[in-house]
């Protein structure tokens, strides 16, 4: 199992940007796909966007294409989500997850982060 742990979140206004960060270790760390989720207070943890094991694939929930972008880098074993033109309605806390698979549309692997908290101020 891949060990994860985020980092970058903060409080931001609308319209701002913020970049998450998740630190993935394990031995087999590089042969994951990568997910991000959020939750809101009161909600159900959502499914935000997800990338493929080598990059060539992402796949995003509706609420943010065109604002957020997934990204990672192997050699670090690290995977990004740059958000742009937040809006107070993306406040939650934002979960890495690793899955080995990943066909078509991204499924919720065993393995999740503690999460890191994005507040978008209004």
């Amino acid at each position: 199992q891949v060990q994860l742990v985020e980092s970058g979140g903060g409080l931001v206004q609308a319209g701002g940007s913020l970049r998450l960060s998740c630190a993935a270790s394990g031995r087999t760390s590089g042969s994951y796909a990568m997910g991000w989720f959020r939750q809101a207070p009161g909600k159900e943890r959502e499914f935000v966007a997800a990338i493929s094991k080598n990059g060539d694939y992402t796949d995003y929930a509706d609420s943010v294409k065109g604002r957020f972008t997934i990204s990672r880098d192997g050699a670090k074993n690290m995977v990004y989500l740059q958000m742009n033109s937040l809006k107070p309605e993306d406040t939650a806390v934002y979960y890495c997850n690793a899955n080995p698979i990943f066909i078509i549309k991204y499924r919720p692997g065993a393995s999740w982060g503690q999460g890191t908290q994005v507040t978008v101020s209004s």
